[in-house]
């Protein structure tokens, strides 16, 4: 009885959406959240401001669900309140949804799934089945990580941390391009082996916690001078302990530069780009079959991945103004390397550790790292 009352308030929310939703093309577009909110800063919110900035330029009806419980049966519940609503095209953000839409992608077969940085599988990982009605869309994160660390040893800075969220695959590449990145400002700058310091740490969830802010705070006291914070909500706690500490911030997935005076830059996805391109093939260009049934990378030669070089509400403003030296030029100097395929930072390396925790072992020899000495912790 509970149950059924959850889910009839869950319908009465999703009306009331659509009611205030222009209905004029007759489509439906939903986003449903994963742990978080439209406003958190992060993956949510970058996809949502895709989906809003497309159904509103477009005319089509859009709204978002929060599930009731951030679980397989949770999301996939709220997969079937958005249909139930009217949704013909269902946006998915994060790693978290792969098992739900591979169940959805076979009940709602009319219905066109766009999975954000993930790949419909079973829960035991035994079968990986993109059907025709999914989008699969990943992104290069070593590429924006990679900017991420040369950008900082080229400013000047030699100790390096790192606190990623959990080791899944989009978090370890953030990582792995972060480690190359300063591995090879470094060599340009001439800098003897061993002269980079970086402390490499996977705190083991998404979230802002007493925890993580205190791990951070400790990085801080022991000379890191800049943490890449890729963990969702961990980066408030690292933001936290480096406004007390008077230490930086890179950001992630989306600009976070807003969110802290400590954030120098962020190493970002084109979270709305990619969402607005999907949406484009499916209402606009016919083109869906560019990204059914399939996983399309977003990178760096599509837009897919980079730093800021921009100032919401500023065109005369330096999204590059928080670093000493480091500029726009040398940025898109190091960009067109990526874009054109010239430097190519390593995605993946194989980690014994079944958490897909590495060790400073496997990360020196698999990431050819000689300026740069990882500690792990």
């Amino acid at each position: 009885m509970k149950k059924i009352l959850t889910i009839s308030l869950a319908l009465i929310l999703v009306i009331m959406s659509l009611a205030g939703c222009s209905q004029n093309t007759g489509s439906e577009i939903a986003l449903i959240t994963d742990k978080g909110n439209i406003d958190d800063k992060s993956f949510n919110q970058g996809a949502w401001e895709g989906v809003v900035a497309f159904a509103k330029a477009n005319k089509i009806s859009h709204q978002y669900i929060k599930p009731e419980e951030a679980s397989d049966a949770g999301y996939l519940a709220a997969i079937d309140l958005a249909v139930q609503g009217g949704a013909k095209v269902v946006v998915t953000p994060g790693f978290l949804f792969e098992v739900p839409i591979y169940e959805a992608q076979t009940k709602y077969p009319e219905v066109k799934f766009i999975l954000l940085d993930g790949s419909p599988h079973t829960a035991d990982y035994s079968d990986f089945t993109t059907k025709e009605n999914v989008a699969s869309i990943l992104y290069s994160e070593e590429q924006s990580g990679y900017l991420a660390g040369y950008a900082a040893v080229m400013d000047g800075m030699t100790n390096l941390g790192f606190m990623g969220g959990m080791a899944v695959p989009a978090v370890q590449a953030f990582g792995y391009g972060y480690l190359q990145g300063a591995e090879d400002a470094a060599k340009e700058l001439g800098l003897a082996d061993g002269a980079i310091k970086a402390t490499y740490h996977y705190t083991g969830n998404f979230e802002e916690n007493d925890t993580n802010k205190a791990t951070a705070k400790t990085m801080y006291q022991e000379g890191t001078e800049v943490i890449f914070a890729c963990g969702g909500a961990v980066g408030k706690s690292v933001m936290s302990a480096a406004n007390e500490d008077g230490a930086k911030v890179i950001g992630v997935d989306v600009d976070q530069r807003y969110d802290s005076e400590t954030v120098i830059t962020s190493a970002t996805k084109g979270l709305a780009a990619s969402v607005i391109s999907v949406l484009e093939s499916i209402y606009k260009t016919n083109s869906w079959d560019t990204f059914a049934g399939k996983t399309t990378y977003f990178n760096a030669a599509n837009d897919g991945v980079g730093l800021p070089t921009a100032v919401i509400g500023d065109d005369k403003a330096d999204a590059f103004d928080r670093f000493e030296s480091f500029n726009k030029e040398a940025y898109d100097a190091l960009f067109e390397k990526l874009e054109n395929g010239s430097v190519t930072p390593i995605r993946e390396i194989t980690v014994a550790d079944p958490s897909g925790n590495a060790t400073a072992q496997e990360l020196t020899t698999q990431l050819n790292l000689v300026k740069v000495v990882v500690t792990t912790r």
